[in-house]
């Protein structure tokens, strides 16, 4: 994939800015303030600091992660990968990049050659990750791929063995799985407190204002459930502890002459446990929220998948977890891992496990509904 194409992706608006503002101002408060931001591990390797590559430059990484990674222990940013000279020119000036650590999608490759840097995190479109993971890869670059990883389950599978075939390591920017709240809901789900896990009811959706984005068209494999759809999936998942055996899905639109993917859609998935989840997601409206109903209780988070903020409660108690920068002990995490020869947190795997889920859900919708064995 050339300059030229992926800038028809990159030059197309993120409609969900204000909707994550409130989110944003929390991790700039939390910078602010890092005696409540833990990383995810100091570096006793004794080993440098890894240096991260940020491949494209849109909302998420100039407003998120650059500013994360600058509390980060074990890896600083590096260098970039961008299709406008502009930004290269800004973001040179304003982390004091090197030139030569500055890479354009038609001389990436010769990022094979930098010792510098060690991680690329790729943030393009869905369209592009299994392209630029690849070539990440054959660069003997480790990397660190935006989630839904793929297009589809045939191309997670391809990257991760382009990972393993040239010996580097690969994860997936699921970065809910760094956040307390998040990590006590899966211990909920190990230990039980509650007793058997009866039912889960978890949705996110914001309200798309632009219609010019990637992300309300088909072909580029956006939609609501390729975007914040795989959030309440992720969450189905991790509150059970177990992969899901059924699906049945549905799909609505308010808006079709503006928004060519999936407007919403909700999906039903049954465990091997016996828990129901019903999920839901859209670009007509702001919701974020996770309930668990158990037998001897409930608990949840709301908001669960929020940049900053998440609150939590249960029918005893309240969740009391600091915030912390999710962001930063992600890639804090992912470079210890990798300095240490330790496994990772979310592998590549993760990622196709959401995907071979999101595959039946298209068919389910393609048959009207019917419910399907995964």
């Amino acid at each position: 994939m050339g300059n030229q194409t992926y800038l028809a992706f990159n030059n197309q608006t993120n409609s969900r800015r204000s909707f994550i503002k409130k989110g944003t101002a929390g991790i700039i408060t939390a910078l602010a303030a890092p005696s409540i931001i833990s990383c995810a591990n100091s570096n006793e390797s004794g080993k440098k600091k890894l240096g991260l590559a940020l491949m494209g430059l849109g909302y998420y990484s100039t407003q998120i992660l650059a500013p994360s990674i600058q509390m980060c222990k074990n890896t600083y940013l590096a260098g970039i990968i961008t299709g406008t000279p502009s930004k290269a020119e800004e973001w040179s000036t304003k982390y004091k990049l090197k030139k030569e650590n500055i890479y354009n999608y038609d001389n990436f490759d010769e990022i094979a050659n930098n010792k510098e840097i060690d991680i690329v995190y790729v943030v393009v479109p869905n369209g592009l990750h299994k392209e630029f993971t690849i070539r990440a890869a054959k660069a003997g670059k480790h990397v660190l791929c935006e989630k839904p990883m793929a297009a589809n389950a045939a191309e997670c599978r391809e990257m991760i063995a382009a990972c393993k075939e040239n010996n580097v390591r690969l994860s997936i920017g699921y970065r809910m799985h760094f956040e307390p709240n998040t990590q006590e809901i899966m211990r909920l789900a190990k230990d039980k407190d509650f007793g058997d896990i009866r039912q889960i009811s978890t949705g996110a959706g914001f309200n798309m204002g632009s219609f010019d984005s990637w992300k309300s068209k088909k072909e580029l494999y956006g939609g609501a459930m390729m975007d914040m759809g795989v959030y309440p999936l992720q969450a189905a998942r991790y509150s059970t502890g177990e992969e899901p055996i059924s699906v049945s899905a549905q799909t609505f639109k308010i808006r079709p002459d503006k928004i060519e993917a999936d407007e919403i859609t909700s999906f039903q998935l049954q465990f091997p446990g016996g828990t129901v989840a019903n999920c839901e997601t859209g670009f007509h409206a702001n919701f974020n929220y996770l309930k668990v109903y158990c037998e001897k209780g409930w608990y949840e988070l709301d908001p669960f998948s929020s940049y900053n903020g998440i609150m939590g409660k249960k029918s005893k108690g309240e969740f009391n977890f600091k915030q912390v920068n999710q962001q930063a002990r992600q890639m804090d995490e992912v470079a210890w891992c990798i300095m240490n020869k330790k496994p990772m947190r979310v592998k590549g795997e993760e990622g196709l496990k959401d995907l071979i889920v999101v595959e039946k859900i298209r068919e389910s919708i393609a048959q009207g509904g019917k419910t399907l064995m995964i």
